[in-house]
């Protein structure tokens, strides 16, 4: 009985061991064969901003190009840090990528101390999908009826006139960070972590006197005539918004449009870093990618990979400017 009680044990245990050698010698899938399951792609912003459209819109267009479910999730907070360390930190497989800002990505760590990136090398840079000028808006019945008026009043009454912006040191705050910094204007910027959306709430419902944002996340209230666009922070005539004044006809041209980026973690294969790379500029260069850009307000200026990480390099002078700046104000 013991002998038979043993010669089933041996044979089950025998029976186990071939199953797991088995399973440990079936392949993982490649990453040729990249994607297999869908993909999640971060947006460190809350929804009803500027981000989502585009974010929405290269997500539809991967979906298409590779032929597996893209899911857009919105993961917001910290300025947009939290989104963004999420995807520096994934597992570099290519099932997560996701947005990134010239804000988040190359002035916030300046800023913010124990962030998973310090500079573009720190994770992977896909594709540049676009800039974005911020503009200045104000209520409709508000008393400022274009943009000399509304300075005028910030002149006369330093650190009195607050305008919401999407976040502390996003880059619609840094906008007019750089406009007192160049005018010696002060004008108090007042931050909302739920995004552009909440930021726009802020300035209709009378919390402050103005808001700096982004036309697609402000388009709906400003034809609805609920918003009055005095300036938009670029050189020349912004299209979507012929009326508002270009910052650049002030004395005070430098501007700060937000750049949008894809990103994702460093150390993805090749053959799936090589694919994404060319799926995404047959994105960003394709016509239909083009044609929703000017639709809602954004400019195109396609940069895939090596291209991108160096335009990204190329802020930290300029932000490490304004961070001076904020620094000796205090």
């Amino acid at each position: 009985m013991r002998f038979r009680l043993n010669f089933h044990l041996m044979a089950w245990a025998g029976f186990a061991l071939m199953a797991g050698v088995a399973g440990l010698s079936q392949p993982a899938p490649a990453a040729d064969e990249w994607p297999t399951r869908e993909i999640t792609f971060y947006v460190p912003y809350a929804p009803g901003g500027s981000t989502d459209p585009i974010s929405r819109k290269y997500s539809e267009l991967l979906e298409k190009q590779l032929k597996v479910k893209v899911i857009v999730e919105n993961k917001p907070g910290a300025s947009a840090t939290i989104g963004t360390g999420a995807v520096i930190r994934a597992k570099p497989d290519g099932y997560t990528i996701g947005l990134g800002s010239s804000s988040s990505l190359a002035y916030q760590p300046l800023e913010m101390k124990g962030l998973a990136w310090k500079s573009a090398d720190d994770y992977q840079s896909i594709a540049k999908l676009s800039d974005l000028p911020v503009i200045l808006a104000v209520p409709a019945e508000s008393r400022w009826k274009n943009l000399d008026e509304f300075l005028a009043d910030a002149k006369a009454n330093p650190r009195k006139l607050k305008v919401s912006v999407s976040g502390l040191r996003s880059v619609n705050d840094i906008a007019i960070q750089q406009l007192n910094k160049l005018s010696g204007l002060r004008i108090v910027t007042v931050p909302f972590t739920g995004g552009g959306g909440e930021a726009t709430l802020a300035a209709l419902g009378g919390r402050v006197d103005g808001t700096a944002g982004f036309a697609p996340g402000m388009k709906g209230q400003i034809d609805a005539g609920k918003l009055r666009v005095l300036a938009v922070f670029q050189d020349g005539k912004y299209d979507l918004l012929p009326d508002a004044k270009p910052i650049g006809e002030t004395p005070w041209k430098d501007t700060f449009p937000v750049g949008y980026y894809v990103i994702a973690p460093n150390g993805l294969p090749k053959p799936i870093l090589d694919k994404l790379l060319a799926v995404s500029k047959t994105i960003v260069e394709s016509d239909e990618f083009k044609s929703f850009l000017k639709a809602n307000g954004y400019t195109s200026d396609p940069k895939i990979g090596d291209d991108m990480k160096k335009e990204l390099a190329g802020y930290d002078q300029k932000f490490r400017e304004v961070v001076k700046f904020l620094d000796d104000d205090k």
